[in-house]
């Protein structure tokens, strides 16, 4: 299924590859962030840029999602597949923000191994999208989301232990509130790319 399609047909594909290439470099900027706070402010900077981009990205979707009759997936699963995407890079954004509201000085290797995760869970959603648009590649598909799954309870473990050292260790009950705040986001982050895999998963069992 969808080895030929019209033009329009073809452009949603496109803009899911370029959203999800956007979620790539966000996460990465997001562990070159956390290596290197406080000076790691061109960095975020970039989160922020790739946020708009996406932005745009989502804008074109829908209204390219309006303009065409027919769509080579369900309509529905199009608007939430790209919402959810853009999610992501919301998150990203979210990041940065309490970073700098927080006056943030350092972080955690704790953190830098959620924001690792986070990357591989983006690199992933990018390469699941990238096999979306021909359904041969179902199996491929639905083993990247099983991937990105196991990823996603990895950073749940990883965000557990790192909150319970956290309450044992931390002393500084302000700086404790700001580094949990950034480990939840991190953590939400692999959250959402686990609902874009499940999304992925029932646009290949509707249409394999």
């Amino acid at each position: 299924m969808f080895g030929r399609f019209m033009p329009s047909e073809g452009q949603f594909f496109e803009l899911f590859n370029q959203h999800a290439a956007l979620a790539v470099e966000t996460s990465h900027n997001l562990v070159k962030l956390i290596s290197s706070v406080p000076d790691g402010h061109a960095y975020g900077q970039q989160v922020l840029i790739c946020e708009k981009k996406a932005d745009r990205i989502t804008h074109d979707t829908i209204e390219l999602l309006h303009s065409t009759f027919i769509t080579p997936i369900d309509r529905d699963a199009i608007h939430t597949l790209v919402t959810t995407m853009d999610d992501i890079l919301d998150l990203g954004e979210d990041v940065v923000e309490t970073i700098e509201l927080y006056g943030i000085e350092s972080l955690t290797a704790e953190a830098l191994q959620l924001a690792n995760i986070c990357v591989q869970c983006c690199e992933a959603v990018q390469q699941a999208v990238a096999y979306l648009h021909n359904m041969r590649n179902a199996r491929d598909i639905l083993r990247i989301c099983g991937e990105i799954d196991k990823l996603e309870s990895d950073a749940d473990r990883v965000m557990r232990t790192a909150i319970s050292k956290l309450f044992r260790e931390e002393v500084d009950v302000k700086h404790l509130i700001k580094l949990k705040a950034v480990y939840e986001l991190l953590e939400t982050i692999t959250d959402k790319c686990d609902d874009v895999a499940n999304i992925i998963e029932g646009i290949v069992l509707e249409n394999a």
